[in-house]
């Protein structure tokens, strides 16, 4: 298991965002994405995707510091989406009440989807 974290952001829009990510979510590993996310916000993209398919692991302070992207992006009345999370991250991430606030989906296409407004 490699400890780095590689994040690739995808624009397929102007109005979202996807940041796919490749590797453990640490401490380091979340700050690279609130790095990505927070640019992304700054530029006024208030509308992410997370794909963790390349994620197999996210520990406790990976998972504090998508829950500050997550209060950012709703502080702007953003959204955010994860998807292709393993069983695990998803059961966690439900655990841990990150889905009472952003949506989980099997595949980025109703993600993007729904971060459109094209979809409940």
């Amino acid at each position: 298991m490699s400890e780095t974290l590689k994040v690739v952001v995808e624009r397929p829009d102007a109005a979202v965002a996807i940041l796919r990510t490749d590797g453990y979510i640490n401490n380091t590993g979340g700050e690279e994405i609130a790095k990505e996310a927070y640019a992304l916000l700054g530029g006024g993209v208030t509308r992410i995707l997370l794909d963790l398919e390349k994620t197999k692991i996210v520990n406790s302070i990976g998972i504090s510091i998508l829950i500050e992207i997550l209060e950012k992006l709703l502080d702007q009345g953003g959204k955010l989406a994860f998807c292709r999370l393993t069983p695990t991250i998803e059961k966690t991430f439900q655990i841990m009440g990150l889905a009472q606030y952003a949506r989980i989906f099997p595949a980025p296409e109703p993600a993007l989807a729904w971060l459109r407004g094209e979809s409940e």
